[in-house]
Formats: structure tokens, C-alpha cells, sequence
């Protein structure tokens, strides 16, 4: 699902987003895949377990660096990354108290990568438009 284009032309924070992307097309994978459910569950709660820490780590490396050029929208950005935290908490205490309703994942799978798309296709893309213009304040 990564395309070239999301690219924003700083290393570390592509990379982040392509291991994104990565997980959550296997994720998908693996939800729309034959494997009885039980095996699928395996795969799900390492995914679960993966997106709740890796968003935390790559959120505050990303925002380091808005602070890092003082880019003037990291204060909007972070309430976007704080509302993507809260909604990933909220999925994995649903999943905890449902045992992992497959509606439910395939309702997540679809939202994580829709949030995914659009935020770095979008959002992100604002940040290396404001390096590309050399408007970094060091």
C-alpha cells in the first residue's frame, strides 16, 4: 500500500511510514484471509500489541522534529496524533472486552488504513512541503 508519493523527505519519519503501512496491509491480509480464526487471532493481538507502542514511538519522533524546524502547525498535528492514540486505546479495550469480534478488526483494518492514507498522504505531506520550501527555523 506505501506509494513514493507519501514520501516527505526525512529519512526516519518514511521509513516509519512504510513499516505503517506494512503492518497494517498485513494485517488486512490476514483478516481477509482463509485461516481459521483462531490462527488469525494470533496475528492480530501482535498487530494490536505493535500499533499501540510503534504509533507512540513514531508520533514523538515526528513531533520532535516539527520542533526541531518549528514547524507551525505541530501544535494541530499533535492533537491529530493524540486523537489516533486515543482511538487505538479504544479499539484494543473493545477487543479486550469483545474477544476480538471479527466485524470489529475488519471495522479497525479498514479505519487504520483510511487513517493511515489520508494522514500521510495529507497532513504529513504539509511538513515536507515546509522543508521543500526552505521555510525551517533552526
Amino acid at each position: 500500500m506505501w506509494k513514493e508519493k507519501y514520501r516527505i523527505g526525512v529519512e526516519l519519519i518514511d521509513e516509519q511510514h512504510k513499516e505503517l503501512f506494512r503492518r497494517v496491509t498485513e494485517f488486512i491480509k490476514t483478516l481477509q484471509s482463509q485461516e481459521p480464526w483462531e490462527k488469525k487471532l494470533v496475528h492480530v493481538q501482535e498487530t494490536l500489541e505493535f500499533m499501540k507502542d510503534y504509533v507512540v514511538i513514531h508520533f514523538a519522533d515526528e513531533e520532535t522534529y516539527q520542533a526541531e524546524i518549528a514547524y507551525p502547525e505541530r501544535e494541530k498535528h499533535q492533537v491529530i496524533h493524540e486523537q489516533f492514540k486515543a482511538e487505538i486505546e479504544k479499539y484494543v479495550a473493545k477487543f479486550n472486552q469483545d474477544r476480538y469480534n471479527e466485524e470489529t478488526l475488519k471495522e479497525l483494518g479498514g479505519r487504520l488504513l483510511a487513517w493511515l492514507v489520508y494522514h500521510v498522504a495529507g497532513d504529513d505531506q504539509k511538513i515536507g512541503r515546509y522543508v521543500a520550501q526552505g521555510k525551517v527555523v533552526k
